[in-house]
Parts: structure tokens; sequence; C-alpha cells
């Protein structure tokens, strides 16, 4: 109960903190709690200087200036996360998709106090899953050095890599070029991903959403599938 409690009051803060700082809020936010993960999925998202933006082909620029403010704001929603929830926010990642007005936060938490036994490590499909993530991450830049994935309830699957830069992108980095990078990456990788079919074929469900985000400083990507099991 004090999960689903901590999920409506979590759902609440942070359609009132888009609309505070975009000017418009979401349709629907849907939170999940799951061991160290709070992942946040965000529906019909999209302010209106922003879909003028989108109709003069200035995606790219709608995402930047996101960025620029989410950016700004992951300690003030750190700690309102901590305040509703008690649990600390170690890894903040973040992805819109603007085709779909869309947009998910995930956090990677400290938090002993959870079990890891509730934890869905293994899931129908987990090692081809993982098997064309490897495989995808090959071609986008190199295996990774350690892949984490997990079903965090019937609609949400998570997906951690560590070790994926290659040493370019690390010159780039260093170079202060991370914001480039990234929608870079952001687009590269997400264009492999919705290419991809063999998803919906393993898990057996179709997939309504794929997100991906890259935490530079610790060399770790997360990617989220959002699925619609009634498929």
């Amino acid at each position: 109960m004090e999960e689903s409690s901590n999920s409506a009051e979590l759902s609440k803060y942070i359609s009132k903190f888009l609309r505070e700082n975009f000017g418009k809020g979401p349709e629907s936010v849907h939170v999940s709690i799951k061991y160290t993960f709070i992942t946040i999925y965000i529906r019909n998202f999209i302010s209106p200087p922003e879909k003028v933006m989108m109709n003069q082909n200035k995606e790219q620029r709608v995402e930047e200036i996101r960025d620029l403010v989410i950016t700004t704001l992951i300690p003030e929603i750190k700690a309102n996360i901590f305040r509703i929830t008690g649990m600390q926010v170690r890894e903040f990642y973040y992805d819109w998709a603007m085709h779909n007005k869309s947009a998910m936060f995930t956090c990677v938490c400290t938090d002993d106090t959870k079990e890891e036994s509730s934890l869905q490590s293994d899931f129908p499909g987990k090692k081809e899953m993982d098997k064309e993530i490897v495989h995808l991450s090959r071609i986008a830049q190199k295996k990774p050095e350690e892949l984490e994935s997990y079903q965090l309830n019937p609609r949400t699957y998570i997906f951690l890599r560590n070790g994926i830069l290659v040493n370019i992108e690390k010159e780039l980095i260093r170079d202060g070029l991370q914001e480039n990078l990234k929608i870079a990456k952001r687009r590269l990788e997400k264009r492999l991903l919705h290419n991809n079919t063999h998803f919906e074929e393993i898990l057996g469900m179709k997939v309504v959403e794929i997100f991906a985000d890259w935490d530079f400083d610790i060399d770790k990507s997360v990617i989220l599938f959002i699925t619609n099991p009634t498929k």
C-alpha cells in the first residue's frame, strides 16, 4: 500500500513539476517503483511553443532546450523523490519520444531497505533480448563490458549497459561536447532499436516505446522498453 501511495504522490508531483517548468502538464504520468528502480513514463507531453517548433522541423532544438531545462532541475527532482519515497537517487536518466509526445525519467536509487528478491531478474526472452541489445550496441559503438536486464512490471523492461563509450566519444566529452554527443547517440541508437523487428517476436507483445539515455561520467546507459502485454 505504501509503494502505491508513493507512486501516486510522485506522479502528482511530476505532473505539477512539468506544468510549472514547461508551461503545460502531461496527459498522464505512470510511476513504477521496483527494488532500486523508479521509472516515470510521461504521455502526451508537449507545450504549444514546442508544437510550433516541431511543425517547423526543429525537433533537435526542442530536445536541446528540454535537456537544458531538465539538467538544471535534476537536483530538485531528486530531492522531491527522496521526500516522497525515502529513496536516494544515485543516477537519473531521461529521454524524449517527440513523435509520440511522450517521455521517460528513470532513477537508479540507493535504498538498503529494498529486497532484491522482489526484482524480476529472469523473464521470458531475457537471453534473446540481451543478445539483441549487445548486437545493437556493437553496431552503434561497442559491446558493453557489462549488461543487466530486468522486468520491472508486466509492461516495463530495463537494460543497463556499463562500459560502452569508445575513445573518440570520450575525447568529445573531454572537449565539452556532451550535448552534441548525446543527441547524436540518441538519434543513432533509437533508430537501430526502433527498426529491430526481433524485440516483439521475442517478448510476444507489442513494443509501444523505447527510451535510451547515457551517463557519460560513469560510462553507463539505460534502455527502457514500454510494452503492451495484451497483444
